[in-house]
């Protein structure tokens, strides 16, 4: 039975992933059971990644999934940046940041709603990705929409606060 042209097109774009990254195929084993089984090691980087994903939600739960994917690819990025010259990357980069943060700590305060919301840690995974995908770059949408309105009317006085405890601590 032929696979469809979605599954194929989709088994061409991870064999050119792993194409470009040579560190993921260059075990012997890999290739010789390829050879064996006649089978893509597609396959076999499919597999491997299911159940290592399995493996870290089992041991961890969806907070540690998430927790993952929304901290390491940009905080990756961010080291990056820091050695940039190109200053929409570091826009990029603490924006995200910004809204990370804001999240996390609307998130503490009303975690407990959290658990009404089915698939949740899902919405999350898929709304940071959003976030920080070079494709969307969400960060700076859901900056200027949703935090900035919030936070530049009262940044006189922010300013002011943190400065009288800037001074109180020196």
């Amino acid at each position: 039975m032929p696979l469809p042209p979605q599954v194929i097109n989709a088994i061409e774009k991870v064999d050119m992933f792993m194409a470009k990254y040579p560190t993921l195929t260059q075990y012997e084993k890999l290739k010789d059971i390829e050879k064996q089984t006649g089978h893509s090691k597609v396959y076999f980087f499919a597999l491997a990644v299911s159940i290592l994903s399995s493996a870290l939600y089992a041991l961890g739960g969806g907070k540690l999934c998430t927790d993952l994917v929304t901290f390491i690819y940009p905080a990756y990025m961010s080291f990056k940046a820091i050695d940039s010259a190109n200053s929409s990357e570091h826009t990029q980069w603490l924006t995200y940041w910004v809204v990370y943060s804001f999240f996390s700590i609307t998130e503490s305060v009303a975690g407990f709603l959290t658990e009404f919301i089915p698939f949740y840690f899902i919405i999350k995974i898929c709304f940071f990705v959003y976030l920080y995908h070079p494709k969307f770059m969400g960060a700076g949408l859901v900056y200027t929409q949703a935090i900035k309105p919030f936070v530049m009317p009262h940044l006189e006085a922010l300013t002011k606060s943190v400065s009288s405890t800037t001074k109180k601590i020196e």
